[in-house]
């Protein structure tokens, strides 16, 4: 019976340690950001706009993945060789997470402001989110590739 209130008690902490712990960015929620605020907006302009969110929103993600894979691993240290170390963990989402939301938002907005204004689809950049997936497969294809000449 003690065991049992015992093992409760360290999975109810640990739960509560690791709602600290930063968030992979895959699981930020995009913000929402009005359209309207593009509208006057040319289609040249909404290209460039969106090129920029793009690139900061990649730089965003970088930072944010690498914060919530650290906490991560010292969440697993933590909890396997020295449990009370786990209440310095910085964790949580900062300032980056509700920029990268916005960003995510922004994006958004001006893709729904250049389908209105009927802008060409295919010379918009990707998506951040595209192109996070497009350099997965390649990563995911290249480590295969490595492993088939390692055996």
């Amino acid at each position: 019976m003690m065991y049992h209130k015992a093992l409760s008690g360290v999975l109810a902490g640990s739960l509560a340690l690791m709602a600290g712990c930063a968030s992979q960015p895959e699981e930020v929620s995009a913000a929402y950001v009005s359209p309207v605020k593009y509208m006057n907006y040319d289609c040249e302009q909404i290209t460039f706009e969106m090129d920029h969110v793009s690139k900061r929103t990649l730089n965003l993600y970088r930072k944010l993945k690498d914060k919530a894979d650290s906490d991560a691993v010292q969440m697993g240290v933590g909890l396997v060789l020295f449990w009370p170390a786990l209440l310095f963990l910085e964790g949580g989402d900062g300032p980056e997470a509700v920029e990268y939301a916005n960003l995510k938002g922004e994006f958004e907005a001006l893709r729904s402001t250049a389908r209105e204004k009927h802008c060409s689809m295919a010379s918009l950049p990707p998506s951040p989110e595209e192109i996070i997936q497009k350099r997965a497969e390649e990563e995911k294809a290249s480590q295969q590739q490595q492993n088939s000449i390692d055996v």
